[in-house]
């Protein structure tokens, strides 16, 4: 379906009551007027692509300056308006965060060698600190790209493909862009891992089928008991992304039996506020035993370090099948499928009392302290690695899948995906790496060099005083942090 202005509008008035329109149409007006003539390669006119931009961006409720710069911010490289007539056109705020859109499109990391890709990765973290809406644009740019690849040559369609999968997916996973993420990474899977796609799907349809046949009864279940308990909340059911599936078959655990996943289909559960979403897990649990070895994950009352909070808990259906069930509020959905996007709009921002200045400067979309790693990428330099170490360092920092694990305090942090519990020690303390005399994870004894899971209790029982790393540490720890203040220890003692 042809997206229109009108489509923008509308989209932007759902979320948001503060769209100056006639301002809108206007940049609109200008964009198309200086697109005019111009086609993509899928033969589609060019202002096709700006307006599926700002649409995406309305529908992640941004503000209007974010909507405009999507129309607005491929004006300077095909059709030589420079920087400074948008300024003249619609103002500095809007011509600075075209401008930042720009140089963060100018970051090349397809194809460029170790030293440059580290470089041109910071880069991007650095535009970010800035303005995280110059990379939200470019994020929805990259969604459309995505979804008109096959308009390419069949030569530059993997790399664009496993770029945006080794970087923008991840990235917008890192920002808590959940919808975003899952979209991107189903979209690139075929372009990538053509074999991989074609039989997770094979294996997935007869119990997708069955799935989505089943679902809609337990939903049905699922209002009844709820509304008859007087709990406000929407039901519905939604089948596991592909590439998240092909991820989990991936696991040893797993090890690519798809009878060992259960939550090919997810029900969630949309209440009005907090306190309904504990009252609904009970009316849940009251006709539908939980499952005891899988237990239940409560992030609202722990929430993810990217401010996912969440209710899951595992249940039998009446037909003995597994049932996953997520529950949240409708303010815990919106952080949920948006993160970034969401924790940064125009309205949450005022409605918490920042000065019109400030909004209307943009320093309201700088990074708070939810996105501190961002500013810690920023500072991000090489020490003691060679080149090929520092970009994988780099990448696993900022870019890999991450776990979130628990002090026995109830403290959440957030490691990359195989770390240890002596990561898990240089990210609490710098110091606490040097004090590990045993480790505990889930209150048993575990090995230092233990993977991590999501949702482990680690705890470091603490000698009395520090003792020298061990080089072998090295080996196994997984964080750039514990890598440097190990190699730091073992030279001062000469090691």
């Amino acid at each position: 379906m042809e997206i229109t202005i009108e489509d923008i509008l509308q989209e932007a008035r759902t979320h948001r009551n503060d769209i100056d329109e006639t301002r809108l149409k206007r940049v609109f007006e200008y964009a198309l007027a200086n697109h005019a003539c111009q086609t993509r390669k899928t033969g589609d006119p060019y202002i096709t692509h700006s307006i599926n931009i700002a649409h995406t961006l309305a529908s992640w409720r941004l503000d209007q300056l974010s909507i405009e710069a999507g129309l607005l911010h491929d004006l300077p490289e095909m059709s030589g308006i420079t920087v400074h007539e948008i300024e003249k056109e619609f103002g500095p705020e809007v011509a600075q965060l075209v401008d930042g859109v720009n140089l963060v499109g100018q970051v090349r990391l397809r194809g460029s060698r170790d030293v440059e890709f580290l470089e041109n990765l910071r880069k991007m973290f650095v535009y970010m600190a800035k303005d995280l809406r110059a990379i939200l644009v470019r994020l929805a740019d990259r969604r459309h790209n995505i979804i008109t690849l096959e308009g390419l040559p069949i030569i530059k369609q993997r790399p664009i493909a496993l770029e945006t999968l080794e970087i923008y997916a991840p990235l917008a996973g890192r920002l808590g862009m959940g919808k975003a993420k899952s979209e991107l990474e189903d979209l690139v899977f075929p372009y990538v891992y053509p074999d991989e796609f074609k039989w997770v799907q094979q294996i997935a349809q007869p119990r997708i089928k069955y799935a989505r046949e089943n679902t809609p009864e337990i939903i049905n279940r699922f209002r009844q008991q709820l509304s008859k308990h007087n709990i406000q909340a929407k039901v519905e059911g939604r089948p596991k992304h592909m590439y998240s599936l092909y991820r989990k078959l991936q696991r040893p655990s797993i090890n690519f039996d798809i009878n060992l996943i259960n939550d090919l289909m997810a029900i969630r559960i949309i209440t009005v506020d907090t306190a309904s979403c504990y009252s609904a897990l009970g009316v849940i649990h009251q006709y539908w035993k939980p499952i005891p070895n899988l237990g239940i994950s409560d992030f609202i009352s722990q929430p993810k370090p990217n401010g996912y909070q969440s209710i899951h808990s595992k249940i039998f259906d009446n037909k003995g099948q597994i049932v996953e069930i997520q529950i949240r509020s409708e303010d815990m959905h919106t952080q949920a499928e948006f993160g970034a996007a969401a924790h940064f709009a125009y309205s949450q921002a005022k409605t918490s009392g920042v000065i019109e200045e400030k909004l209307q400067k943009g320093t309201s979309f700088k990074i708070g302290s939810k996105y501190d790693w961002v500013k810690q990428l920023v500072g991000w330099k090489e020490q003691m690695f060679s080149e090929k170490e520092a970009v994988k360092d780099f990448k696993l920092d900022a870019l890999s899948q991450h776990i979130y694990v628990f002090s026995p305090l109830g403290d959440v942090y957030d490691l990359p995906e195989n770390a240890t519990p002596v990561d898990f020690a240089f990210t609490v303390h710098s110091d606490l790496g040097f004090f590990i005399q045993s480790v505990k994870i889930n209150k048993k004894i575990a090995p230092i060099d233990a993977i991590l899971k999501s949702g482990d209790i680690v705890e470091i029982v603490k000698t009395k005083y520090p003792k020298k790393p061990n080089k072998n540490w090295l080996r196994f720890v997984k964080t750039r942090k514990a890598k440097i203040e190990i190699n730091k220890a073992l030279d001062a003692s000469g090691t």
